[in-house]
């Protein structure tokens, strides 16, 4: 039993360590990897209540759609340094 709960913690810490690097991969401004343009917002409702640290953005300029970090707006940083 004691090699089952060891073995199930290893392959949590692996999950996770994969999930850490992957959030750290995705873009963190709003604006587009390829062009640069500003991107927009696509809500969805089940995306935003399954992982709330994730948007998933499109670009009007070129296409690109993809998920990128959800970035802190500049109003939030100052009342949280206050």
């Amino acid at each position: 039993m004691l090699i089952v709960v060891v073995l199930f913690a290893t392959v949590l810490l692996r999950a996770a360590i994969v999930l850490t690097f992957v959030y750290l991969m995705l873009p963190a401004k709003r604006i587009c990897p390829l062009c640069g343009a500003q991107l927009a917002l696509i809500q969805h409702s089940l995306l935003r209540r399954l992982l709330p640290v994730v948007e998933h953005r499109w670009c009007l300029d070129c296409g690109w759609s993809g998920v990128v970090r959800q970035a802190q707006s500049r109003v939030i940083r100052r009342a949280a340094r206050s």
